[in-house]
């Protein structure tokens, strides 16, 4: 039977064919990311490093702040300290598993997405002997996955997220308290992946200032059409799945525009608090091609640290 979907959509990772389904979406993740980014991996830290390496004599355009006062002292000749790049990134995702994820409306539902977002930050920073770690969370409860290298790693991580139980209905989740996890206790040096909706309320602003002074940031914002506009469908029954309340209306034009214009505001305000945190901001969508986002996301993101334009 062929599958209605479109080609860019996530398997639908149903339980019972849970396997399959994220075989296939490995096999989606690295021909369509290998293809088009000719095999790199999200790159490290961006910077000169943070080991000291060797003395040498200052020139000019040298940055003063690196200069060797302790060499400069004994050799009377000004000297600046090198520092040697990291060559082993560390990543943690902070994946948002509540239950306002649990919901979609175009190829697939959001949770769907969220792990092929991870599924893609998995490979692309992957191999060289990087480790990847996660830190999930539904509301009811937070579950840690150590930071290791290696392939099986990766698909176990991978398998972890998607086989994380829904949350029951009712159960609020705090991405502000998921984020906490990864403040403390103080991790080494790395990039911190954040995926979620960014639904309610933006008490996560303040932790995840506090991981952009340790940490290269990425959020991976999951949208479904109906989370930002409402159909013409008439009298429906609107339900909040992370508190239980449900809500008949009728959807008139009046309320189409208010709704359009109270959610394009919250948008507004997540892009200008992930702004503000220094967190690089990339939109996955369930009715687009999740996959080229993605690309264009990282291809713009080499190209603002090579110097060039995005």
């Amino acid at each position: 039977m062929t599958d209605p979907r479109p080609r860019w959509a996530p398997p639908a990772l149903d339980e019972n064919r849970l396997e399959p389904a994220l075989r296939t979406l490995e096999m989606d993740v690295r021909r369509r990311l290998d293809g088009l980014l000719q095999g790199n991996h999200l790159g490290l830290v961006p910077g000169p490093g943070t080991e000291p390496g060797e003395a040498r004599t200052y020139q000019p355009g040298d940055d003063v702040r690196r200069m060797d006062w302790a060499v400069t002292a004994r050799t009377t000749v000004p000297h600046i300290r090198e520092t040697v790049a990291d060559r082993e990134l560390e990543t943690w995702l902070a994946v948002d598993l509540s239950a306002s994820l649990d919901f979609g409306t175009a190829a697939c539902e959001k949770r769907d997405l969220a792990v092929a977002a991870v599924a893609a930050f998995t490979h692309l920073t992957g191999g060289g002997g990087n480790r990847i770690g996660a830190v999930l969370s539904t509301g009811e409860r937070i579950d840690r996955v150590p930071a290791r290298g290696g392939l099986a790693h990766a698909r176990g991580l991978v398998r972890r997220v998607a086989q994380t139980p829904r949350a029951p209905e009712g159960v609020r989740g705090d991405l502000a308290v998921l984020l906490e996890q990864l403040r403390r206790p103080p991790r080494r040096r790395g990039l911190v992946v954040v995926v979620s909706d960014f639904l309610g309320e933006l008490d996560w602003q303040r932790p995840l200032r506090g991981l952009s002074a340790r940490h290269d940031l990425v959020a991976v914002e999951v949208v479904d059409p109906r989370d930002v506009d409402l159909p013409e469908v008439g009298t429906v029954v609107l339900a909040d799945p992370e508190s239980g309340r449900q809500r008949e209306v009728h959807v008139s034009p009046l309320l189409r525009r208010e709704f359009a214009a109270a959610a394009a505001h919250h948008r507004s305000s997540v892009a200008a608090g992930l702004r503000q945190a220094g967190c690089a901001h990339l939109v996955l969508r369930t009715d687009s091609d999740w996959i080229a986002d993605v690309v264009r996301f990282v291809v713009a993101r080499k190209r603002r640290w090579s110097g060039g334009v995005a």
